[in-house]
This record gives structure tokens, sequence and C-alpha cells, in this order.
């Protein structure tokens, strides 16, 4: 039974309406992959926040931080302010002789990078207040860079720490040890205090920390730049690489800020938020770039891939809400990680924020991402099954079913057919159905491998390869229809790999590749090589019938109802116009969908420039090791994409000789 219904199936691969069916369901699985995104924001899909971790206990404590406390802020900001334009030397000078005074231990770390012939140097300082009733093996640090990510002094973001770190001082409550550090930047500085407080840094860059103590079990940045009050905090919390803190982090900040202290909160830069879809759909689609990009959000991202959970508050707008109430704020979050008694790991590290209180997890979002990785795949295996079908163009020539009617007969009386019979099912198949042409795969697996390990070097030599092809050979219709299988195989692979890792970037490049799912194919030069070769085939075989057959088989038709030989033969106008159209409108959306093109598209929506945009995203990769963007990028959208391109331009002889009307 089960050999009767794999040469049953194998037959069906023959089936002109089967093989109709791939392109269709592979059109089908994209546009549900993207109904499925779309819906995401509906309450039927999307979840309100809750807290997981029940020791964190948020909003459950009362804050002592006001009173004399905004006096000693006022006297923090004014010394701040007077070394606002010093020298770094200076600042760290004063720095630490304030966190002398509060009688903390204090240290300092000299680091310094180069990337794309700039040169990044600084200094951090760092103090610990060590937990009187714990045994510090915890730690939860507390940053303020002194210039923020928008490049302004973080006037009152440093004063306000260096008061909180003097008010922590005093209380005797704390189970961990409090880390308070400043950097001298946003992006360089927390990354080299994190790198050799886990002792994973370069000593000849980056010197190593003289103070440290337990595991990191989270980090909050103040960024608070201007003196004025202000309206909202909004929440930063992407991580490199597409990372993520814990959700229980992002959701105890807003808790406490939201209901406790009645302030305020935005993320992805969505100031005003009604909780509508629009506004939903756009919070989502935000944060679903940033995190596809993989760099570097704010000093907390830095943190992340060591598994220490951060976010970064930002003080944001023109209101009625002043220091007081950022200082209740974090001492209410330090209030609750001080509770944890074990590392964040209930909640979820995969989740789309589309609101301060409402997400999706990942068993919700994921399936958007498989389908449309999913059309990589049966594209791929469609080609595979396509390209090993004899090479027999016996469909155009149908003037001669008569006479392989007559032959075929014959056979079958000679017993050229094959029958196979399970009980009173039976199956009448001709060899030719069961016949399973050799594969070449030499040439498509090497390009294939070829544009992959390119991608590293970043090399553009399509149109190289393109002039090569041109006085060489084009690759015949099996080998394109190779070349294609394997690089849709290997696209859908890497695209359901790294959704997994960071869906955000999984989808976008799965859907921007989607057009490499219709790229021709089919050499049309090509097919008539082969069509020639078969014809000669064929000769051969009528005569080998002859001459093994005592009853000679019918003969082929007379000349005058044969169709002309294939040198001859000349595509109608409608084939040509057929031809020119699918080839104009996959070509042009595989160049408009082109990863240099978009990497333009990139840059505006980011609003810095092209030359901005890739030096900070080399600095990612030397300093944040930011691998997934670049690696995304080169070995598997820029490979793909290229691989296309390639199959479009192997069609360009073709177009030059229908012109000349050779075709």
């Amino acid at each position: 039974m089960a050999r009767l219904y794999g040469t049953t199936l194998l037959a069906l691969r023959n089936n002109p309406k089967i093989t109709k069916i791939p392109p269709f369901l592979s059109l089908f699985c994209v546009a549900v992959g993207i109904v499925w995104l779309l819906l995401l924001p509906l309450d039927g899909y999307s979840r309100r926040t809750y807290i997981s971790e029940n020791a964190l206990l948020p909003g459950q404590v009362h804050t002592y931080f006001a009173g004399s406390e905004q006096n000693v802020f006022r006297a923090y900001k004014h010394e701040v302010d007077s070394v606002a334009d010093k020298e770094t030397v200076v600042v760290v000078d004063k720095l630490a002789e304030i966190f002398s005074s509060a009688g903390l231990r204090v240290a300092r770390q000299k680091f310094e990078y180069v990337s794309s012939r700039q040169k990044t140097a600084g200094e951090n300082i760092y103090s610990i207040l060590h937990a009187p009733r714990g045994d510090a093996t915890e730690a939860i640090v507390l940053a303020a860079p002194w210039i923020n990510a928008e490049g302004e002094v973080n006037r009152s973001g440093v004063a306000l720490l260096l008061t909180l770190a003097r008010y922590f001082k005093r209380w005797s409550l704390w189970s961990k040890d409090i880390i308070f550090l400043i950097t001298s930047d946003s992006w360089a500085g927390p990354q080299a205090w994190v790198d050799a407080y886990h002792d994973t840094h370069w000593s000849y860059n980056v010197s190593s920390l003289p103070l440290k103590s337990g595991a990191l079990q989270g980090a909050v940045i103040l960024d608070y730049p201007f003196s004025r009050r202000f309206e909202s905090i909004h929440i930063v919390y992407d991580g490199i690489n597409g990372q993520l803190p814990n959700l229980d982090l992002v959701n105890t900040a807003a808790a406490i800020a939201g209901s406790q202290m009645g302030i305020g909160m935005s993320i992805q830069q969505m100031w005003k938020h009604d909780d509508k879809y629009k506004d939903r759909l756009r919070t989502m689609l935000r944060g679903m770039f940033s995190q596809a990009l993989g760099q570097a959000s704010g000093p907390h991202s830095c943190f992340v891939p060591y598994h220490v959970d951060a976010i970064t508050l930002q003080a944001v707008g023109d209101g009625w809400q002043d220091e007081m109430a950022m200082g209740r704020t974090i001492e209410s979050i330090f209030r609750s990680l001080n509770n944890l008694l074990e590392h964040f790991h209930q909640s979820f590290f995969f989740y789309l924020l589309m609101h301060p209180k409402r997400f999706v997890s990942i068993g919700t979002y994921l399936p958007s991402a498989m389908l449309i990785a999913g059309n990589f795949t049966i594209m791929a295996i469609a080609l595979w099954i396509q390209s090993g079908r004899p090479s027999s163009r016996s469909s155009r020539s149908s003037s001669n079913e008569e006479a392989k009617g007559n032959v075929s007969k014959q056979l079958a009386n000679k017993g050229a057919v094959q029958v196979i019979q399970h009980g009173d099912d039976k199956t009448i198949l001709l060899p030719s159905t069961l016949a399973v042409a050799e594969r070449k795969m030499f040439i498509p697996l090497a390009l294939v491998i070829g544009f992959h390990v390119l991608g590293l070097l970043q090399i553009n030599i399509l149109l190289c390869i393109a002039a090569i092809l041109e006085w060489i050979s084009i690759p015949t219709t099996q080998q394109c229809e190779l070349i294609k299988s394997f690089s849709l195989l290997v696209l859908g692979m890497f695209v359901s790999t790294l959704a997994t890792l960071n869906f955000s970037l999984a989808l976008i490049i799965g859907l921007l590749s989607t057009p490499l799912t219709f790229a021709p194919a089919t050499s049309s030069i090509g097919d008539i090589e082969e069509d020639r070769d078969h014809d000669h085939a064929q000769d051969q075989d009528h005569k080998e019938k002859i001459h093994m057959h005592d009853t000679p088989p019918s003969p082929l038709p007379p000349a005058s109802t044969r169709p002309p030989p294939l040198t001859q033969r000349r595509m109608s106008r409608a084939q040509r116009i057929r031809f020119v159209l699918r080839w104009m409108i996959v070509t042009g959306s595989i160049t408009a969908l082109s990863p240099h093109l978009m990497l333009g598209y990139i840059t505006g929506f980011d609003g810095a420039t092209k030359a901005a945009f890739l030096t900070k995203v080399v600095f990612g990769w030397h300093v944040w090791r930011a691998w997934t963007p670049l690696v995304a990028f080169c070995c598997v959208w820029w490979s793909a994409w290229a691989v296309g391109m390639l199959l479009c331009m192997c069609q360009v002889r073709t177009m030059r000789q229908m012109i000349r009307g050779r075709i």
C-alpha cells in the first residue's frame, strides 16, 4: 500500500494543476502572516500587563523622599552646573568628592574605543553602598550618564542620583548592595563598565574595576537633562540584538509611576496614546523597528546581554511633576527590586508592547513570522520536485499526441508499462511518469554558497557575474530551479531560526524578501537548448524502438503536420508581452526592495544621515557586539537578494534576442 501511494504521489508531479498550487500557497501564507500581525493590537489577541513575580509588591511601600531632600538636590544641582563645561578630569574629581562626603567608597575606570577612525575615550566613576542586611552577593545599579543619548548634559539626572545616594545611605533596610554609576557618555561608558564588571573587557583599552559587588539583579538609568518640571516618564527598554528585559521590570516601573505616583507613562516615543487600535499598531511597529535594528537605545541596553534586566527612565514634556516625584519613583522601584529573592524569571522575555499596560507574548505573535518563513520553504520544495522532472517538452507538441498514443498502446502490449497492484487497487503508469532526471547540483550549490560567503565581505559582484554569463553560458532551467530552491530553503531556515531570537528583524526580512519567491526560475534559452537535445533524443529513441520491437511502432506524423524545428520557432506576441511584463514586475519589486535602497529608507526614518547610521552600526559591532543586524543584512538578506537578481539577469539575454526577433 505504501508503495502504491508513493508511486501515485510521484506521478502527480506531472499534473499541471498540482504544479500551479505552490506559488498561490506561498502567497496565501504571506497574506495570512500579514493579517495575523495586523490583528495583534485587538483586545482579543493582546493582554493587559500584570506582575508575575509576587515578591516585587510594586507600590506597596510608603516613600519618604521629600522635604529636606529637595534642598540637597538643589545644592548638588548647583555643583553639577559649576562643572558642566569643564574637562572630564575636573568633572570626575568633583563627583568623587561628593560621593566621599556621603560616606561611600569611590572608584574610577578609564576606557578608550576606536571605531571608524573615531576615538571615544572617557572615565567612569561609581560608588558602592554595601547592604546592612546583605552578604554582598547581589547588587542593583542606579546609573546616570553625564552626557545623555541626545548629547545633552544630564544635569538633573546626575544631581538626583547624588541625592539618592546620600538618601539611601541613611536607610538600613537594604538586602542588596546598590551601585551608583555615573558614566561619561551614554554609549561607550556603560559598555566599558559592564564589560569590566564581568571581566570580559580588553585590558589594553578598558581598565579593570577596583571595586566590585555581587551579581547584578537589575539596573535603572536616569535621564533628566533639563531643570524644569516634566510631564511624563518615557520608559526605554530595547536592548542590543533585539534582546528585551524581563517584562516584570517594565510593568513594575509602569505600575509605580502610573498608579502610585500618578505620573503619565509612554513608550516608543508615543507621547499621546489613546489606547485605540491605531495608536496600538503604531506603538507596536515602532517597537518592532527599534528591535530589528538591534542597536543600543540607551545606556540600559549594555546591561541586557549580560542577563541584567535594565530600563531607562526619561523625563519628557513640560508639566507639573518635579524632581521629587522622579526620586520617589526611583525609591519605590528600588524597594521592589530589594524584595527579589531570585533573578527575574517568571515573566516574559519575548514580547511586543503596544501600550504601557498592554502587550502580546511570543506564543501569539510568532506564527506570523513562521508563516512568512514557510512560504520560502514551500517554494523551495516545489522547485526541488520540479527540477527532478525529465526535461520533456511534449506538452508543446500537441500534434504528436496521436502518434504517441499509438506507440504507448504497442508498448503496453509488449509489457513496457508498469502495473502496481495491492488487493483490488491497481495503478498503471508509464515509465516516463516515474522517471527522475539527474540533478546537476554543483553550479547551483556553488552559486548559493558563494553568495552567502561573499555576504560576509559585502562585495557587490552581481554585475560582474551578469557580464560573465553574457559570454560564457546561461544556467539551464534545471539549474535555475535548483539555485532558487536552495536559496529559498536557506532563507526560510534563517528566518525561522531568527524569529526565535529577534522576531521583528525576522519578520521584516521575510516581508522584504517575499518577491524573491516569485523570481523567474526558468531560462528561455536554456529551455530551447534542452528542447533541441530532447528532439535529438526522441529521434534516437524512435530508432531504438524500431530495432527492439518485432512490430514497428507507428511512424511519426508527416513533416507537413509536425511543428517547425525549435531553431525556427518564434514566441507569439501575447507570449512576449506576458514574458516582458512578468520580468519587469518581478525585477522592479526586487530592485525596489533591495538592501541598499532599504538602507536609505531606514536612515530617513531614523532621522540620521547614512554615514552617521553606518558609523553607529560599526560602533555597535565593535563595542556593543550588536551582530544580528549585520549578519542578517549581509549573510541572509543580501545573499538571497543577489540570487534573485541573478535569476532575473539570466533572462536579460533572452530579452535582447526577443527584441532582435530571434525568439
